[in-house]
């Protein structure tokens, strides 16, 4: 079906107001549930043969993600979909005000290739809890994940309610071609520009989910054997291409050396010895990535890792020290399995390094300081982030996700990703019981007096 008729009948099939009904788009998602824990199978073999990703891992960072945003929502719309009640000032006598949700109508989600699954599927929940219909558009990276998605929700929903639209980086270009009422985009910012600018054109409001060079300040006050643990957690996991991950560490010098064999040492503890052949280590995406990769690995700096096998797509956990901001490695967002460690003598000089890029989608802290807890959240702008961790900010669904500046626009996960996909209409419902002359001309003065009272 080509893409200007599947908008068109989801265009008309929205007008028909089907999806404005709560109790449908519940049992919708409640089978869209189903469906994903009948294929979890499938989901896992997909995601194993275009990420090499273990089970384990794609459970806990993709499919459980899922799961856990659809049950929140299925128990939480009800309330969500209610029109808010809010207070009426004095200066509105005899009113009542409230907000009521409505949806935008035929939506587009265009998702990454590095969480596919995960990065598809919350923000057409989103999109479906909210009322609208949807077009996805999955990363062409991640052919298998594609397929078995399309194939889940060809179960679960009508092509005019929900459609995936499988192919080529060319077919965003198409689809952005038609008008829509909102669109999601995750992806790079190289993207993100031309989807903002076709956005733009048609004044369709947009969200965007970008990334950057998100930092890691380790504090001398920290714990610092956990601190290296947490770190290599959130950097290594799925080989790096998260775009949260810690990109680099800024390390207070006077610990940097301690902390560079202890992270050495989580990664042989989490991936052995011998990472290239560990079957729950997963791989790069492809080999243009790969090759891009493999040239950041300055030789001279590596203190850890630095193998690659060429025949896998796989590159070792890589740690490099005494790394420059000149260098290759500092210049753009890293997206795979290499960690460049930065010595500062002061916490502003950190703080300076970390101003010299664009507002980064996260920023990371360890540190037992309350009170440079507290200087380092007032002096830096980041989309989120965590005090003492890496990552699970985004396992917080209360937590609104996204990025400032740079590293993207509008925020999602739990309620907030209802709320972004909703229209919220202001209404003034005024009795006709009372009427107040004081708007009305003709003004004089204890009019003039009794609004100024009123309005101040």
């Amino acid at each position: 079906m080509e893409i200007s008729e599947v908008v068109k009948k989801q265009r008309d099939y929205f007008n028909t107001n089907q999806t404005k009904d709560v109790n449908f788009r519940l049992q919708c998602l409640k089978t869209l549930k189903q469906n994903i824990l009948k294929y979890q199978s499938e989901i896992f073999s997909a995601l194993k043969t275009d990420l090499g990703k273990s089970e384990t891992e794609s459970y806990m960072s993709e499919v459980g993600m899922v799961l856990n945003e659809l049950s929140h929502t299925i128990k939480h719309l009800k309330s969500w979909a209610k029109p808010q009640r809010v207070k009426t000032p004095i200066s509105n006598p005899g009113a009542k005000s409230f907000i009521s949700y409505e949806p935008f109508g035929v939506t587009l989600v265009i998702a990454p290739w590095n969480y596919p699954f995960l990065l598809s599927l919350d923000p057409l929940i989103a999109s479906v809890s909210a009322g609208n219909c949807v077009v996805l558009k999955p990363s062409k990276e991640a052919p298998h994940v594609g397929k078995i998605m399309q194939k889940i929700i060809e179960k679960t929903f009508a092509p005019e309610h929900a459609y995936v639209v499988l192919g080529s980086s060319h077919a965003n270009q198409v689809i952005l071609e038609q008008k829509y009422d909102y669109i999601f985009f995750t992806g790079g910012k190289k993207v993100g520009k031309m989807v903002a600018s076709k956005a733009m054109e048609t004044l369709t409001p947009v969200s965007l989910e970008l990334g950057g060079k998100s930092p890691c300040i380790v504090d001398k006050t920290c714990n610092l054997k956990l601190s290296a643990k947490r770190i290599a957690f959130g950097k290594f996991l799925n080989c790096g291409q998260t775009c949260i991950a810690p990109d680099y560490c800024l390390v207070d010098a006077s610990i940097k050396q301690d902390f560079v064999e202890l992270i050495k040492a989580e990664i042989v503890n989490m991936y052995t010895t011998n990472a290239l052949s560990n079957n729950d280590y997963g791989k790069i995406i492809n080999k243009s990535q790969f090759d891009w990769l493999v040239s950041l690995i300055d030789t001279g700096k590596v203190v850890y890792g630095g193998k690659y096998d060429e025949t896998k797509l796989k590159i070792e956990p890589t740690v490099l020290d005494n790394v420059k901001l000149t260098d290759s490695v500092m210049q753009d967002e890293i997206f795979g399995p290499i960690l460049p460690i930065i010595s500062y003598n002061s916490l502003d000089e950190a703080i300076n390094i970390i101003k010299t890029y664009p507002k980064p989608l996260a920023l990371y802290l360890f540190s037992n300081s309350k009170k440079l807890q507290n200087y380092i959240l007032s002096q830096i702008s980041f989309g989120g982030g965590c005090i003492n961790d890496t990552i699970m900010h985004i396992a917080n669904i209360y937590l609104p996700f996204g990025g400032v500046g740079d590293s993207g626009m509008g925020k999602y996960h739990g309620k907030q990703s209802f709320l972004t996909f909703s229209n919220a209409k202001s209404i003034i419902k005024k009795f006709n019981w009372i009427d107040l002359p004081l708007r009305y001309q003709p003004y004089n003065k204890f009019k003039d007096k009794l609004i100024k009272t009123f309005m101040k």
